[in-house]
């Protein structure tokens, strides 16, 4: 059991508490926020804004540049969500679930490649091609910030990129010596495919809803 443990949790020996701590309290708000998410309730954007607040922090301080700017960007992309999310389109109804249209899902595509760019180009600045998880980063930044994008415009589509980023990036941050974080992307995994199904039948009986 203790090999276990130590398999699992022994890269913590060396990290401040305080940091351990955070990456709990981030990890219990992402997760309540992908939960919020898989519910199509508002309360997806206060607590992601509060989990991705602190690893944007831990991530500055454990030098994963690549990961900070994700976390940096699922803030500012909440912002704009919580803004679509409340908008009324007419009288009653609220931004209701609906599939990408064609044009979203050119957009999706010149903001994969735009992010592959970009953080390469941040990569180069401050070199961080040290290691073959940076180039795996790049790809994750890139899925996710397209499934952000989609989830702001409240399109199912979102729940398909989360469940690809997420399985990645499971042993990923395993391998970097965040367990926590790595546990975390495991429920993701499981909450996204459920929020999917959630949201896919919510599209089949309910066009427009008002929001929760």
């Amino acid at each position: 059991m203790n090999h276990i443990f130590e398999f699992l949790f022994g890269q913590y020996a060396d990290y401040v508490t305080y940091h351990i701590v955070l990456e709990i309290v981030a990890v219990i708000f992402g997760l309540l926020s992908v939960w919020f998410s898989k519910q199509n309730n508002i309360l997806v954007y206060p607590t992601g804004m509060i989990s991705t607040s602190i690893y944007v922090y831990l991530l500055f301080q454990w030098g994963l540049i690549g990961d900070m700017m994700i976390n940096g960007y699922y803030f500012v992309m909440s912002v704009y969500g919580w803004y679509v999310w409340t908008r009324k389109v007419d009288a009653t109804h609220f931004t209701p679930i609906t599939r990408a249209t064609m044009k979203e899902h050119r957009i999706s595509l010149v903001i994969f490649c735009a992010t592959l760019i970009f953080v390469y180009v941040v990569y180069q600045m401050f070199d961080k091609w040290t290691s073959w998880t940076a180039y795996v980063d790049t790809v994750t930044t890139a899925v996710f910030f397209v499934g952000m994008w989609l989830m702001a415009k409240r399109k199912i589509e979102n729940w398909i990129y989360w469940i690809v980023g997420d399985i990645i990036s499971i042993p990923l941050y395993f391998y970097k010596g965040f367990t926590f974080t790595s546990l975390q992307y495991l429920i993701f995994t499981v909450i996204a495919v459920y929020g999917y199904l959630a949201w896919k039948k919510n599209i089949s009986s309910n066009p427009q809803i008002l929001l929760k």
